[in-house]
């Protein structure tokens, strides 16, 4: 493996710009149970890891207060450090392998909840598919039975005092482990066992550094939703969606008023998470007076192209008391689907009154809805955009 690495440990390995323990601790700290975290580093490397990781935190938004501690000689020293350094408050613990980054929510959660159900200790394991043969000296002694065989994983899961006990013990009586579970075991305390997950795989030899590799995967679903509304009076005439409608009230509004492409625009912007026109076009800056919302929205499409963001779908509600929007519906459809670039079969527009109540039943003002579909590019779980 060395030779594989260059002599980087494998914890320590670059995946999605970050060392590959990054991954599992993202995944850790998404779990709902969790409330902090502590990091065992080679004490020769302790300082720049603590300070790596507190600038991956910043980054990537960690959300759980965490500690960074120097690790032992053996596994088991280096677990006994960490737990040396969790709060008197804390009541359970997990115990994850960094070199294991493909850990999941689902085998977080089995660990979990089992630990709430009064469990001393629990571990998953996935059932052994092979035959499974006793061998000594090059000859084969039995053959196990696999269905009493289990391969473990981690994280494993600990009632923390159950756990302190236990390694204390293993330091005065020298005992020699490859895993924690091993310890309770050794103690006579029982341990559960949950299903494990195929994925969760450890980094071991040099063909395991596959599952590193970047792999190309399907666009992501994104979507985003928009409001916007105008108030009636001596303005602008009523636009909606680009089209101007006749023998309709005026707006009030410092560009052109269109009160459904604002509403689109910021469903747009709300898809890639960018934003709003607010933050992008200010209703006090000189340059946006009158200016058309058309014209606005290509700037935002724009900007969703840079994103890497593909507009799929567009539903959009017309909110008003007056003026009747049905004869302009289908007007209004075929222009945003050319101003978007849409099929039309993927545009949607629909209007309705309030009824009578409200400032558009008073017939002081208009509102729009939009919801819009798109695609974004993959990006890893652990990692976010």
């Amino acid at each position: 493996m060395a030779a594989a690495t260059g002599n980087i440990p494998k914890q320590f390995l670059q995946h999605h710009d970050a060392p590959l323990y990054w991954r599992s601790a993202l995944a850790l700290a998404a779990c709902p149970p969790l409330a902090g975290m502590i990091f065992v580093f080679p004490r020769n490397c302790l300082a720049a890891e603590e300070a790596r990781v507190a600038q991956l935190a910043a980054k990537h938004g960690l959300g759980l207060p965490w500690k960074a501690v120097a690790g032992g000689e053996r596994r088991q020293d280096s677990v006994r450090h960490g737990l040396g350094a969790l709060p008197p408050t804390c009541s359970h613990v997990l115990v994850h392998d960094a070199a294991r980054p493909f850990v999941d929510a689902a085998l977080l959660q089995r660990l979990c909840t089992t630990l709430q159900q009064g469990a001393r200790g629990v571990i998953p394991v996935i059932p052994v598919t092979d035959t499974v043969k006793h061998i000594a000296d090059g000859y084969v002694l039995k053959t196990l039975p696999r269905d009493e065989l289990a391969a473990v994983q981690t994280p494993q899961g600990f009632l923390l005092a159950d756990l302190h006990a236990a390694h204390e013990r293993c330091l005065v009586e020298d005992w020699q482990v490859t895993d924690d579970a091993s310890l309770l075991e050794a103690c006579g305390i029982p341990v559960s066992v949950v299903p494990g997950a195929l994925g969760n795989c450890k980094i071991t030899t040099p063909e395991d550094l596959t599952m590193l590799a970047p792999a190309s995967a399907p666009p992501l679903p994104c979507s985003g939703l928009g409001y916007d509304v105008h108030r009636f009076g001596a303005g602008r005439p009523l636009r909606l969606g680009g089209v101007l409608i006749p023998n309709a009230p005026e707006v009030i509004a410092h560009s052109d008023g269109d009160v459904l492409l604002h509403a689109l625009m910021d469903a747009l912007l709300g898809a890639a998470a960018l934003g709003d026109i607010g933050q992008h076009f200010p209703d006090v800056a000189a340059e946006f007076e009158n200016i058309s919302s058309a014209t606005l929205l290509a700037r935002v499409l724009d900007m969703l192209a840079a994103a890497h963001v593909r507009v799929v779908h567009v539903d959009v509600t017309i909110i008003a008391q007056i003026p009747k929007i049905s004869p302009h519906r289908d007007s209004i459809r075929r222009n945003l689907a050319r101003l978007l670039g849409l099929d039309l079969a993927c545009v949607n527009v629909k209007a309705t009154t309030e009824e009578g109540l409200g400032f558009t039943g008073a017939r002081e003002g208009i509102k729009a809805l939009a919801q819009v579909s798109a695609l974004r590019p993959a990006s890893s779980p652990a990692y976010g955009a």
